[in-house]
């Protein structure tokens, strides 16, 4: 937990301090070739573990429940937040939709409302920055899977590196199942549930 926020602090710090033309004209290919690289690494560890995938089928259909919980949570915790805000109950639950899915969310929800857009894609990303911060936390005291469920979409790419380190190749592997079920069904829920407005 300390390395990723420090990594974190370090990363704004350089930011703020060194203004390279080369790295602010290219961020978003250096991220990318960053986050591959991490998810390279993390393939690796999972190709190490020859079991990962025989212990996969023991679980059978029961592998589909965490994604199920993890968006009717999400979804649940939207309607209870539009009793506390002024977003209609579909505009809040289309927001936690977005499953800590940012850029789609955000971009989906502004067809709507630049404010709709704008409190999506903020309430996303701090999803995933809390997800960053308390991953190490929730793997250590509380449980594996409630791992993934804290990265909602982001369990397959960005969080998948904290979340193996946190856990275990095993984890990580249903992480990145259950990373691809949740981002494949943002796509849809964002713009059915805001349908209903």
């Amino acid at each position: 937990m300390i390395q990723v926020g420090a990594s974190t602090i370090f990363g704004i710090l350089m930011g703020i301090l060194f203004k390279n033309t080369f790295i602010i004209n290219n961020i978003d290919s250096l991220i990318d070739i960053g986050l591959c690289m991490l998810l390279f690494f993390v393939g690796i560890d999972m190709g190490k573990n020859q079991n990962i995938f025989t212990e996969l089928q023991k679980f059978g259909y029961k592998i589909l429940l965490l994604p199920l919980a993890i968006i009717s949570g999400s979804l649940a915790g939207g309607v209870i937040s539009s009793f506390i805000t002024d977003l209609s109950i579909a505009e809040s639950s289309a927001i936690s939709a977005g499953l800590g899915w940012y850029s789609l969310s955000a971009i989906e929800l502004s067809k709507h409302s630049a404010e709709l857009g704008s409190v999506a894609f903020l309430s996303n990303v701090f999803r995933e920055i809390t997800s960053l911060l308390f991953i190490p936390f929730i793997g250590k005291y509380i449980g594996h899977n409630e791992t993934i469920a804290a990265a909602g979409a982001t369990s397959m790419d960005t969080l998948l590196p904290v979340i193996t380190k946190s856990t275990s190749s095993n984890t990580a592997v249903i992480s990145f199942f259950t990373g691809v079920i949740l981002s494949s069904l943002v796509p849809l829920l964002v713009p059915l549930i805001i349908g209903f407005n």
